[in-house]
């Protein structure tokens, strides 16, 4: 699973991680995140994420 980074702070979405702190189990895409999350970190909308190439 693919992994963003907020282009604000710089938090980088790890799907495999999740958001326990939103209550985004571990293994969630990205793409299956809530459209009202925000990032974990400076509260910036899902639309400020990029994808992480690797």
């Amino acid at each position: 699973m693919a992994k963003y980074i907020c282009t604000v702070c710089a938090y980088e979405y790890d799907p495999e991680v999740g958001d326990p702190d939103s209550d985004i189990a571990p293994g969630t895409a990205f793409e299956n995140i809530p459209d009202d999350w925000v990032c974990a970190v400076c509260g910036a909308t899902k639309d400020q994420f990029e994808l992480v190439e690797e």
